[in-house]
C-alpha cells in the first residue's frame, strides 16, 4: 500500500511542487489538498492520509493550531510534517511541542522530501535529530520544564528504557540501537513503546522533545 498524503499549503505553487515531488515515487500517493489550516479536519476525516505535509504559517489557522486540532478530535491521527520556509524558527519548534512528527524545509532537494515523508511514515527514526536538538537548545527552557519534569519522574524509565530514550534523542533509529545495545531489534521496539506509553507521547518525536523540556536529555 502506498503512504498517502495531504498537502496543506496557502502557496499554490508549493502545493505543486511537492504533489509534482511525491507522486513521481511507486510508493507514494497524493489523495488531497488544502489552503488552510482551517480545512484539515474535514479533509482527514473523508481522506484517512497516512501523512499531512503543512505549512506551518497560514492566514487563517497556522500549522500549529491545525496539528493541536487534528490530534485533538481525530481518532487514529495521521502523522504530521511541517512544511517551513525556516529551519531555526520558533513556529517549528511549537509545532513539534504541538504534536508534529517532524518538519521539512520548503527549499530541501526532492531526494530529502521523499525521504522525509517515508521516515514519518515509518516512525522508527526522528527525523533530522541535530535540528530538533538546536530548536530544542534555543526555544526549550534551559532549566527544564517543571510539568515535563514531573511527567518524567512519574514515568519511572527502567534503565534500559532510559538508555533507549537517550540514543532516540540522538536520533538512532531501532536497528542501530539494537547494534548499539546488543539485543535484538525486536527487543528494541518492546523498549520503544514502554517509553511511548510511559511517557504518553504518541511517537518518538514527542518522546524526545519530552527529554529535552524535562532536562532528562541536554539538547547541547
Amino acid at each position: 500500500m502506498p503512504v498517502t498524503v495531504l498537502l496543506v499549503d496557502d502557496e499554490p505553487l508549493v502545493r505543486a511542487g511537492l504533489r509534482a515531488v511525491l507522486e513521481a515515487q511507486p510508493d507514494i500517493e497524493v489523495v488531497g489538498e488544502a489552503a488552510d489550516g482551517a480545512a484539515v479536519i474535514p479533509l482527514v476525516r473523508q481522506l484517512r492520509p497516512d501523512v499531512v505535509a503543512m505549512d506551518v504559517r497560514m492566514p487563517l489557522m497556522d500549522g500549529i493550531e491545525a496539528t493541536r486540532a487534528v490530534l485533538r478530535t481525530v481518532p487514529d491521527p495521521p502523522k504530521i510534517l511541517v512544511v517551513t520556509t525556516f529551519e531555526n524558527d520558533e513556529y517549528v519548534y511549537e509545532a513539534l511541542r504541538a504534536g508534529a512528527d517532524g518538519f521539512l524545509l520548503k527549499r530541501a532537494r526532492p531526494a530529502e522530501i521523499v525521504h522525509a515523508v517515508r521516515l514519518v511514515a515509518e516512525g522508527e527514526s526522528l527525523l533530522f535529530p541535530a535540528s530538533v536538538r538546536q530548536l530544542a537548545a534555543e526555544y526549550g527552557d534551559s532549566a527544564g520544564n517543571p510539568a515535563a519534569r514531573v511527567a518524567m519522574e512519574r514515568a519511572a524509565l527502567t534503565e534500559r528504557e532510559a538508555e533507549v530514550l537517550r540514543l532516540m534523542a540522538r536520533g538512532m533509529s531501532n536497528a542501530e540501537i539494537a547494534a548499539r545495545m546488543i539485543v535484538g531489534t525486536e527487543t528494541v521496539k518492546s523498549h520503544v513503546s514502554a517509553v511511548l506509553a510511559k511517557l504518553g507521547a504518541r511517537d518518538r518525536t514527542q518522546a524526545v522533545i519530552a527529554a529535552y523540556e524535562s532536562g532528562f536529555v541536554a539538547p547541547g
